[in-house]
């Protein structure tokens, strides 16, 4: 598990040098334009959704370590042809393998998070891993914003790289994982297409999906979209501000993990998601004070910070609540099919959330804010049906666990429903 941590922190620490510089890179140092540089962003979307549905199945027949090998190598190659390429044609393919190796590391990482812990250490691991991520993430931007220079192409040259070679010590680290043995769907269809109406039997995954993408779509599909032009256009908010809020945002979660962690553990899972939904809500609230109210300048870039913050709160009470729950909704051994699946929609918010809320939050000041208001109720709405779907060991797990023990006998680890 160790190891496993090491690995998220490393491959966020590599992403974190280039994420950020990445449509400036394209478009003006490399001389390619804003087309060009939203064409890449796009390609990273695409190639997540096309290899995705095919990853979930690889996974649950060979293992997540191989399948994660193979995304690192895939992306070691991207990273450094992404750095080395100098025309639109190589950029994009470039783009197409990092985005795909990137993509297939979440669900390889998170099934091994899976296969090396117990209900009743998963969610702790799901939270440190996200904590690693953000941390990684705000160190890599970091360094990588002191040594990027748009007047020198080496210099991005160099970050991409030390991205390289992050994901390939990635690989040293996890070859040296001994996993425990998992097991694996001997007799489970052939065809993916076999696999998928399985999982799209599970409606209680069903609804957890539809959940996760309204989630993904009314947070992380806005940060740098809907949410950073409404700030600039109906609050002012300068570029300064702007880095701020982020910064924040990640000093919540980095603050808050571990001590939201014994709070959440001790909860109905359904109602800690539900109870984001009504955080999320009260911070479009600030955000509509932001943009739309009639304070100071400093009143607003206050309550536009605080917002981020807000989300912040919001998301590390999700990171030990939605990837356990995944986990324990998934069968024996199709954990792998679960959480790529899981990824899946999560991609397809992303891509479609910029697009959305990109031109409403520009244009639509007050329309974009009751809308994500909206938007937030409903996440409330939709994890209280959801928590009438699940067993009490899959929404309260910690309750049961207890119940079980109070009774003398031993905390085992439960048998997911699939109904």
């Amino acid at each position: 598990m160790r190891r496993i941590h090491v690995g998220n922190a490393l491959s966020a620490f590599g992403l974190g040098f280039t994420v950020p510089y990445l449509y400036v890179y394209v478009a003006q140092v490399r001389g390619l334009g804003a087309m060009t540089a939203g064409m890449v962003l796009a390609v990273f979307a695409v190639a997540a959704l096309i290899v995705l549905p095919f990853a979930g199945r690889a996974i649950v027949r060979r293992g997540p370590l191989p399948v994660l090998l193979t995304a690192l190598v895939t992306a070691a190659v991207g990273a450094l042809a992404l750095g080395l390429a100098g025309s639109a044609a190589a950029v994009l393919t470039a783009a197409g393998a990092l985005g795909a190796g990137q993509a297939v590391m979440q669900p390889a990482l998170a099934t091994m998070i899976v296969d090396c812990s117990a209900s009743e250490t998963r969610s702790r691991a799901f939270a440190t891993q996200f904590f690693l991520q953000n941390l990684g993430l705000g160190v890599g931007g970091l360094i990588g914003g002191h040594l990027v220079d748009t007047s020198r192409v080496s210099s991005f040259t160099l970050l991409f790289a030390i991205e390289a070679a992050m994901f390939l010590l990635l690989v040293v680290v996890m070859t040296t994982v001994r996993m425990p043995h998992a097991p694996r769907v001997g007799d489970a269809p052939r065809s993916a297409g076999g696999s998928w109406r399985q999982l799209v039997g599970n409606r209680a995954m069903v609804q957890l999906c539809v959940l996760g993408f309204v989630l993904f779509f009314a947070c992380y599909g806005q940060f740098e979209s809907g949410l950073a032009a409404y700030g600039v256009e109906a609050a002012g908010i300068s570029t300064s501000a702007m880095g701020t809020a982020l910064a924040a945002n990640t000093a919540v979660i980095v603050v808050a993990q571990f001590l939201v962690l014994r709070f959440v553990e001790r909860r109905r899972r359904s109602r800690v998601i539900a109870s984001v939904g009504l955080i999320w809500a009260v911070a479009w609230g600030v955000a509509g004070y932001a943009g739309l109210g009639h304070g100071s300048q400093a009143m607003a870039t206050a309550a536009f910070v605080s917002t981020y913050a807000l989300f912040g709160l919001g998301e590390a009470m999700l990171s030990p609540t939605l990837g356990p729950l995944v986990a324990d909704l998934a069968p024996e051994g199709m954990a792998g099919q679960y959480n790529s699946a899981f990824a899946l929609v999560k991609q397809l918010a992303l891509a479609v959330g910029p697009a959305v809320g990109g031109p409403l939050g520009a244009s639509l000041h007050g329309a974009y804010v009751v809308t994500f208001l909206l938007f937030s109720f409903g996440i409330t709405v939709l994890a209280l049906r959801l928590g009438r779907r699940l067993t009490a060991v899959q929404d309260h797990p910690w309750r049961a666990r207890n119940r079980v023990v109070a009774r003398g006998g031993a905390a085992v680890e439960p048998v997911a429903s699939t109904s």
